[in-house]
């Protein structure tokens, strides 16, 4: 195989936001497959905002990646090569790692996907870990009821525009937040929630217009000062679905600790009897994966689950379009397209 392997490094832990020079663009030979293993060549690789977590060394659910080794991702493309029976040269397969060109994994890592269900970037988003993740925290924790008000922030994003699509199935009144009037208008025209609130202006007064009898759901993608907002608006028995604090992830341990306003009174937790609870999706989610493959496949079918991807074209974007993502920069699931 004469054509090289294009790989973004980890050059050093970024401290606070993370910069270009974090990383670095290198070129080697394509690894060769082991026994039981597959040589994927990635046409399209996810970003997703848990890769902050990764290029620190803090304890976390997950090791660090290393400095000098490949960046943890997920892609999705084409077998070249294959040392396990399952699988064979042109399958379209979902599990690739890293933001590489070419990846040798496992086989049982593996998910073959067929293009004629859905576009092969739809499973790393809709179809992959973001769908995945949404369904499980719902069916899990959120638990939503007909008739429940479900509050989704980062709504626009990969995560946010399947919860509330899914809530709204379930008979809920879904109430959005994201950034700015775009993104507002594509949650409700286009995915269907009832209302999407710009946390750019006064968010406590539109939650009160939007929620009068309060929320019994929060799905929580952001933390600061939109969780600030939300937190007081939880009804008796309420849900809190922890499963990303985007706004926090360049924070900088002990920095502000001084200066940093104070977090939510949690005394209401015992009065209105809330739930808080976080979750990985790696837990439990991936055992539960045909299951939620054959429903999602039907709501896509039916015309009931919609999605957006914001595209990057070029493996030697990633870093920018990364570093973008933690800002709000993107608008909905960011992948690159990797050649």
């Amino acid at each position: 195989m004469s054509e090289t392997n294009l790989q973004v490094l980890l050059r050093r832990r970024p401290v606070g936001a993370p910069t270009p020079e974090d990383f670095e663009i290198v070129e080697t030979p394509p690894p060769a497959p082991g026994e039981g293993e597959v040589l994927v060549r990635a046409r399209y690789l996810s970003l997703d905002p848990y890769m902050r977590g990764r290029m620190s060394d803090a304890p976390s659910y997950a090791r660090p990646v290393a400095v000098g080794a490949v960046m943890e991702g997920r892609t999705a493309g084409e077998v070249v090569a294959s040392r396990d029976p399952r699988f064979k040269p042109g399958d379209l397969v979902a599990g690739g790692y890293g933001w590489q060109r070419y990846s040798a994994v496992g086989g049982e890592r593996l998910i073959k996907v067929d293009e004629s269900e859905a576009p092969l970037s739809a499973w790393l988003g809709v179809l992959g870990m973001p769908g995945l993740t949404a369904w499980v925290g719902l069916e899990d924790i959120g638990q939503p009821k007909a008739g429940e008000t479900v509050v989704v922030s980062a709504a626009s994003g990969a995560v946010g525009q399947v919860v509330g699509q899914i809530a709204k199935i379930r008979g809920c009144k879904v109430i959005g937040i994201a950034g700015g009037p775009a993104k507002c208008d594509f949650v409700v025209r286009e995915l269907g929630f009832d209302a999407c609130l710009d946390h750019r202006g006064d968010l406590a007064a539109q939650l009160d217009a939007a929620c009068p009898e309060g929320i019994d759901v929060y799905w929580e993608n952001v933390g600061g000062p939109v969780q600030a907002a939300v937190f007081p608006r939880l009804r008796d028995f309420g849900r809190m679905v922890m499963c990303g604090m985007i706004a926090q992830y360049n924070e900088v341990p002990g920095a502000n600790a001084a200066g940093a306003p104070p977090g939510p009174n949690l005394g209401p937790v015992v009065r209105k009897r809330l739930r808080i609870q976080g979750f990985i999706v790696s837990d439990t989610g991936w055992p539960r994966y045909p299951q939620f493959r054959a429903r999602m496949l039907a709501w896509m079918r039916e015309g009931r689950m919609k999605w957006r991807e914001d595209v990057v074209e070029g493996l030697r974007n990633a870093p920018a379009a990364f570093i973008g993502l933690l800002q709000g920069r993107n608008f909905g699931k960011l992948v690159v397209k990797v050649d």
